[in-house]
């Protein structure tokens, strides 16, 4: 498998580090053809109005679209998951859709407002680490989204998923 993460802005380096640490191949992705022979994508966090920019004008943002179409897997954090919102709100700007949710920027508020839980998830019987910075609120989720954690009654943009077997819009 190969990856590729979005390397605009973020910390897509420790996308990187991460994926070298359990083996998985990967590539920095700033143009279309940095996307070829690409299995998986990752959007990072940073600034999601910034990012689309950069996406629109390198093309990328149809890249991903038909990554999605052939059955690609993209995975969003933070500004990511903001950019596969089907909705953005607060306020409203343009994304791929591709994930059927809608997503409250800075839902979590201001940089001062940033902090570090603790709490259950489906994914470990422990609870683990959930960082807030300026998070997004995913605020609705469509019936094919899988909630893997809520914080405060919320679903955090880094813990749901698109179920697999959904088709993408065309």
């Amino acid at each position: 498998m190969k990856v590729g993460i979005l390397a605009v802005q973020g910390d897509f380096e420790a996308h990187g580090a991460t994926l070298d640490r359990i083996g998985v191949e990967y590539v920095f992705v700033r143009t279309p053809n940095d996307m070829q022979g690409v299995d998986a994508v990752i959007l990072p966090g940073g600034e999601s109005t910034t990012q689309w920019k950069f996406l629109v004008e390198e093309g990328l943002d149809k890249t991903l679209l038909a990554h999605a179409t052939r059955g690609g897997a993209i995975f969003g954090t933070c500004a990511g998951a903001i950019l596969l919102a089907r909705e953005v709100c607060n306020p409203t700007q343009p994304s791929l859709a591709l994930a059927d949710i809608t997503v409250i920027r800075n839902g979590y508020g201001r940089q001062l407002a940033s902090e570090v839980r603790h709490e259950a998830t489906t994914l470990s019987p422990a609870p683990i680490e959930m960082v807030f910075i300026r998070a997004p609120i995913i605020e609705r989720t469509g019936p094919a989204v899988e909630i893997l954690a809520t914080s405060g009654g919320k679903t955090s943009p880094h813990a749901s998923r698109p179920n697999p077997n959904r088709d993408f819009p065309s």
